[in-house]
């Protein structure tokens, strides 16, 4: 969430920041916050005549007035109908504040200084490639095709459990599958990552103070019956390990990595990526986490990238990093690199992580602060969140990259302590 303060004292310049992202109006949050101030100032005003009257009373009946006399009564009425009128600004107020909280709710984050400004994907900056001598030279089938003729993928099976969008994972799929969960795990603990288990339902306050709600409703899956929703990402639940707390400056910073299955609706992407791991309803994701000290953020992003870049690396698959543009960013970011994997298959780059500093903007809708000393009062860290990696995506590429010509596909050495074995 935006700082409603930042807004009201530099409205130009925020504005300017939000066209960056699309297309933003800030005339009407405004004029909604000067009539709540305006309602404040009038309470103020009317409470400080209502507490006055009570001390006129109190000074009359002392004087030897009558308590039950003409003029006591004249101030009491006096008093009652500050009382009417302060009661009748509550409904107000609470209109207001509601309508403030909804526009508030429905900005996104303002790019950081030196995200470069653009309006689509096409403005994003390539940052750096790996791996381009580990591109395979032979034709590669898609990943669902090899997946399907080696018997650990089903999709078809999949619609008759659930819908289309599903994969059954079978024998070496499955297991190929839980090792690399274990290998991401395993190598951002040794990073120095805390490992999570969240609950993978989680309720709407945690959704709305990692930025999903409002905006993303349409994209998530809700249990209306208990008003919980199935997590779209491990960030959701994480952001929220820490909401409505206070740390020290020594117990900052906080590395978390956690694993979950994610869901979501994919709303407005029909057409797009039907066949195949890379845009499911259900799929898994091990995520990397931070909570940061706001002068250490832009450091601790850099290294959050390097943190996921690891595990491509060790996988040997061929990847580039690229910095989103303002027009692309995510809606809770203030600045992202996207590592996008090569895929043979299609001849092209596809998204596997995006590693976010989403600055002060989840920690202050989840009320997430710290203190540092010799300092009065509080203010919010800086959260942090990428994907290390997207389990899926990950499988899909090694299915791809790592194609025998005789229709094998090769396990990468860093997975073979898990499976136990050199090819599917």
């Amino acid at each position: 969430m935006l700082d409603l303060k930042q807004i009201r004292d530099y409205p130009d310049t925020v504005q300017a920041a939000l066209s960056h992202r699309g297309d933003y109006d800030l005339t009407p949050l405004l004029e909604l916050d000067r009539q709540r101030r305006a309602l404040e100032t009038m309470r103020s005003q009317l409470q400080a005549q209502s507490n006055d009257i009570g001390k006129q009373v109190g000074q009359a009946i002392k004087a030897g007035a009558d308590p039950k006399g003409a003029e006591v009564a004249t101030l009491k009425a006096e008093g009652n109908r500050l009382k009417t009128e302060l009661a009748q600004l509550d409904p107000q107020e609470r209109d207001l504040k509601a309508q403030l909280d909804q526009m508030l709710l429905g900005l996104p984050n303002l790019p950081s200084d030196t995200t470069p400004v653009g309006r689509s994907e096409a403005d994003n900056v390539d940052v750096r490639y790996w791996g381009d001598d580990q591109i395979p030279t032979i034709e590669v089938k898609p990943h669902w095709d090899i997946g399907e003729t080696l018997g650990i993928l089903n999709f078809e099976r999949s619609v008759k459990l659930a819908q289309s969008r599903f994969v059954t994972l079978l024998g070496a799929g499955a297991a190929l599958e839980r090792a690399l969960i274990q290998f991401m795990l395993d190598s951002h603990i040794h990073a120095g990552y805390t490992e999570v288990i969240p609950p993978y339902l989680i309720n709407t306050a945690a959704m709305t103070a990692s930025g999903q709600l409002p905006k993303f409703a349409d994209e998530s899956f809700r249990c209306d019956r208990d008003d919980l929703w199935l997590t779209p990402t491990a960030e959701v639940p994480v952001t929220n390990l820490h909401r409505d707390e206070i740390f020290t400056s020594d117990e900052l910073p906080r590395h978390y990595c956690a694993y979950t299955p994610c869901f979501r609706r994919e709303a407005g992407s029909y057409g797009r990526d039907t066949r195949g791991l890379i845009r499911l309803h259900q799929f898994n994701k091990v995520e990397l986490y931070k909570f940061v000290h706001p002068d250490q953020s832009m450091d601790e992003l850099e290294a959050l990238v390097r943190d996921a870049e690891t595990i491509l690396q060790q996988l040997q698959l061929p990847y580039r990093v690229i910095e989103l543009c303002s027009g692309d960013l995510g809606f809770s970011a203030c600045k992202t690199y996207d590592l996008e994997v090569w895929m043979p298959s299609s001849g092209t780059y596809r998204e596997i992580s995006s590693c976010s500093n989403c600055g002060d903007f989840q920690a202050r809708r989840a009320n997430v602060r710290f203190k540092a000393p010799n300092q009065k009062g509080t203010r919010f860290v800086h959260t942090l969140n990428g994907s290390g990696l997207a389990v899926g995506r990950t499988m899909a590429a090694i299915l791809e990259n790592y194609q025998q010509a005789n229709g094998a596909v090769q396990i990468p050495s860093a997975l073979r302590p898990y499976l136990k074995r050199d090819y599917l």
